[in-house]
């Protein structure tokens, strides 16, 4: 099972990226945010689901670990195969997924490409209440905007541990907040820095 992969972006297309690591270039699907939150030539790290067939093995990549918790949740429901979960997640942040599952609204559920009204039916009968027990677990966190997903991805490639990152941003997040910053509105390199220098101050 190739649970992670941690290399540098080769190719990035829209639904899949390439990722070299020790010469040999990983082939790896992903939603569009993923897609956009990336750089040719960076490094990267995915959380990834290698889904196994008699004729393919398939590599679906997340930039945090909670993504990955909701692409496999959501395959336990019958008739939900990989890539169908993987169009919900391109389709619908994790906030409104849980929503209309506890809504019950088929509608905002059928907008996924490869799922009918009966399908929503089905993925709100067989994940009522799942989706809340993963929040509890504190596995899921729920949809995280782009430039925090590449921002995570950056401390993690610098030697950074996923809690440590989450630590680090978090505490950029409170201060830019309490300065009336929205962090969207920052550059990338500023926002890296100042986290940076967040995890060296948390780290002692």
């Amino acid at each position: 099972m190739i649970s992670l992969i941690t290399g540098t972006v080769r190719s990035i297309h829209s639904d899949r990226l390439v990722v070299e690591v020790g010469g040999i270039g990983f082939s790896v699907l992903v939603n569009p945010s993923t897609s956009g939150a990336v750089t040719l030539g960076s490094s990267v790290q995915l959380f990834t689901s290698l889904v196994v067939r008699e004729d393919s093995l398939t590599l679906f990549g997340f930039l945090n670990e909670q993504a990955r918790s909701l692409f496999e949740l959501v395959q336990t429901v019958s008739g939900v195969g990989p890539k169908v979960a993987l169009s919900i997640l391109s389709v619908l942040t994790p906030e409104d997924l849980g929503r209309a599952i506890a809504q019950e609204d088929v509608s905002a559920i059928e907008r996924v490409p490869g799922i009918g009204r009966k399908g929503a039916q089905r993925m709100i009968l067989e994940l009522k209440g799942k989706l809340s027990d993963l929040s509890e677990s504190g596995t899921y966190q729920g949809h995280q905007p782009a430039w925090r997903e590449q921002l995570s991805s950056a401390l993690v490639s610098l030697g950074f541990s996923p809690k440590e990152s989450d630590n680090a941003i978090g505490a950029l997040v409170n201060r830019l907040q309490s300065e009336g910053v929205d962090a969207s509105s920052v550059d990338m390199s500023d926002l890296l820095k100042d986290a940076l220098a967040n995890g060296k101050n948390s780290r002692g």
